[in-house]
């Protein structure tokens, strides 16, 4: 048989040609290729492919070989060349009080990076001696104990800023409220990614603070405690904060996993895995009961020690009696306190202390008011006697500095109201404001009125100048019709020498007229001609027609 017969002889399939469906309801390659291709096309300039796939892998520029390179390590954090009171200056600026607490932390902080820097200059020697072993150091950890609003989250905040590493903030009570034991734990070290842009280098060396840690306590020292989840928690908080990898991509996240899909397609030799051996572990929480269990301890032996009296809130020098087997009775596992080997007090603020915060401090609320003000054109001051004021008022909201905030609200938020669009430029806050705010508030708007009177008639007479140098004719504003031009014009957000030229602008034509048939040569207008401009320009034109006959 010719070949003719027979056709061509039957070549291999390339990979251009597309795949036989390999069983019932299979999907079309190209199908997948293109559905893909919508959906992560725009993620990156790298493409993946599947077996079977026709095309090869997509990408945002077709042919594009691009491969990225892998980032170098950060060592920028390894010039740590602080000292403990150089981080205690820095924090002096924004934090008053709490200095144990500023101590404690600069030492830590400092011991901690002093020993990344030790750690790393050990593993390059030990890289270039085979014999070497590795070196061991404990991570200095820190808890923090202090009632809320005295400043923990601020102390972390800045101490990161400072170091210039990345930080991430939670709070506990996010995980065991949930119940997860372990994907959003990870979480929290896969953040400090996303703060560094995306540098692991730098992340592995970032700061995590944990707030409200007392709330994974599991019901120890008769407390009504957390369920099994918050121990849950602390077991897997225990691997993070010594030694763990933890993987960059949430193996739950499909999105995440498609991109690491494509960096591997790209030619991507990024980490996957986040260590974090370095990274810093800050925890807080108010700790309300320890002072119980502490006292109880300590005071048991004790003859006349009533269980049922008032106890005081943890101080510093209660602070000083706290022992490891106190947390554990709280209700932590042996282990997960072993971990904290820093431990420091916030003391509770008091009047005085919050009266230091609102004058001294960098990030003080009084700013942040003037700010405020000045976008309605309004000056304000605070004197002596009125941030005095405000601080007592704010300690007796129990709430630590955040009582600032809420004592503040409540006294401007009236005149916060009121002032804006007055013609009110200037607002002293002193005890008296405090005290009859009503009183003041009145009389703000009086004087705010006044003002406006006066303003509307500066505005009024230059109306009356122009029109009688366009018009020939001379016009007079009764009170009442400049009282009805202020509140017209505060209606539409205008001058009254706006609303005037836009109310009166054909007005010449008739008092023309009059003038022409009575000799008249002013005029006053009232209220009616506010009000009624056309009829009583009518009225006054008729009326000129019978004078004249």
């Amino acid at each position: 048989m010719s070949s003719d017969d027979k056709g061509e002889p039957k070549k291999p399939k390339t990979p251009e040609e597309p795949q036989e469906p390999q069983g019932p309801g299979f999907p079309d390659p190209d199908d997948i290729r293109k559905t893909l291709e919508g959906m992560f096309g725009k993620m990156g300039k790298g493409g993946f492919s599947f077996p079977g796939m026709t095309g090869g892998p997509f990408s945002e520029a077709e042919g594009s070989e691009e491969v990225t390179e892998v980032k170098p390590p950060n060592d920028d954090i390894f010039q740590f060349d602080l000292l403990p009171r150089d981080i205690k200056a820095h924090l002096d600026r924004f934090v008053i009080r709490q200095d144990e607490a500023k101590k404690a932390l600069a030492i830590a902080v400092c011991d901690h990076y002093n020993h990344v820097k030790v750690a790393k200059d050990h593993e390059a020697n030990r890289a270039e001696d085979a014999s070497g072993e590795r070196l061991e150091l404990q991570k200095q950890n820190v808890m923090v104990v202090g009632p809320t609003g005295v400043g923990k989250t601020y102390l972390v905040k800045h101490i990161a800023e400072l170091i210039g590493v990345p930080f991430v903030k939670a709070d506990a009570t996010k995980f065991s409220e949930t119940g997860y034991v372990g994907g959003d734990v990870d979480d929290l070290v896969r953040e400090l990614v996303t703060k560094a842009d995306g540098d692991v280098s730098l992340a592995e060396y970032g700061i995590i603070y944990i707030d409200e840690i007392d709330k994974l306590a599991s019901g120890g020292g008769g407390m009504m405690g957390r369920d099994v989840s918050g121990r849950g928690v602390q077991t897997t908080l225990l691997k993070l904060m010594e030694e763990t990898e933890v993987p960059v991509r949430n193996a739950q996240d499909m999105r995440g996993q498609m991109m690491a899909m494509m960096d591997l397609q790209n030619g991507k030799q990024e980490k996957d895995t986040i260590n974090t051996r370095h990274i810093l572990f800050i925890v807080s929480g108010a700790f309300s009961g320890l002072e119980k269990i502490v006292r109880k301890r300590s005071q048991a032996a004790q003859i006349g020690f009533s269980a049922d009296q008032a106890e005081p809130a943890m101080d510093g020098e209660l602070f000083k009696q706290v022992s490891s087997q106190d947390y554990i009775d709280f209700g932590f596992e042996a282990e997960f306190i072993g971990r904290i080997p820093v431990r420091v007090v916030c003391e509770h603020l008091e009047a005085a202390d919050l009266e230091a915060i609102l004058k001294y401090s960098e990030g003080s609320l009084l700013r942040q008011y003037e700010r405020e003000f000045e976008a309605y054109g309004i000056d304000i001051k605070f004197k002596d006697s009125g941030i005095r004021r405000i601080a007592e008022m704010a300690a007796g909201e129990k709430t630590g500095a955040r009582g600032l905030m809420t004592v503040g609200e409540k006294i401007l938020r009236d005149f916060k109201y009121e002032l804006p669009g007055t013609s009110v430029t200037e607002l002293a806050v002193d005890a008296d404001l405090i005290d009859h705010r009503e009183k003041h508030l009145e009389g703000y708007r009086e004087l705010g009125q006044e003002l406006v009177v006066e303003k509307a008639r500066h505005e009024v007479e230059a109306f009356i100048r122009e029109f009688k140098e366009k018009h020939g004719v001379e016009i007079k504003l009764a009170d009442d019709a400049m009282s009805a031009l202020v509140q017209m014009a505060g209606e539409q957000a205008r001058s009254v020498f706006q609303v005037a030229r836009q109310h009166f602008r054909d007005y010449q034509f008739g008092l023309k007229l009059i003038q022409k048939n009575t000799g008249q040569s002013d005029f006053l207008l009232t209220e009616a001609a506010v009000k009624y401009p056309d009829k009583f320009l009518s009225e006054l034109v008729v009326k000129s027609y019978k004078d004249a006959e």
